[in-house]
């Protein structure tokens, strides 16, 4: 396997476009299947994240998602004027905020996580299920490594 850069003029050859406009197909494909759930991707990765943990600081959550403090402010105020989230002086250290889904926020979340899946099908569709597999395990390999 070659690790040297293409040559070639054609910006369909160059990996950093390829994964840029793979991510913005994958990124449409799954806001819209969301869309009907009143949330987007960047929403569904914080349900993602509070819903396989116990409730969680604001400053956990975005590290966990690797999205700065302001961001992450702003994406928790739009869930939580939405009923999807709770926030809450953490009893333990007051100047924290614990964030936690609520019950509509976890009936959004498993309805989500069926949409994504779907999503994520049809963004897949053209790959076979080891090729799927491999491409997993190569991209973790590189986001890891």
């Amino acid at each position: 396997m070659s690790t040297a850069p293409s040559t070639g003029s054609d910006p369909h050859e160059v990996l950093g476009y390829l994964l840029k406009h793979a991510t913005l197909k994958l990124t449409a494909l799954t806001d819209a299947a969301l869309e009907p759930l009143g949330i987007d991707s960047k929403d569904f990765g914080v349900l993602r994240v509070l819903a396989h943990r116990e409730p969680a600081s604001q400053l956990q959550v975005a590290q966990t998602l690797g999205v700065d403090r302001t961001t992450m402010v702003a994406v928790l105020d739009v869930l939580e004027r939405k009923g999807v989230i709770t926030r809450r002086p953490d009893p333990a250290d007051r100047r924290r905020n614990v964030v936690a889904l609520t019950e509509q926020g976890l009936r959004v979340y498993d309805a989500a996580q069926v949409a994504h899946r779907e999503a994520e099908d049809v963004f897949l569709a053209g790959i076979t299920p080891a090729g799927t597999t491999q491409l997993r395990r190569t991209l973790r390999s590189i986001v890891e490594g």
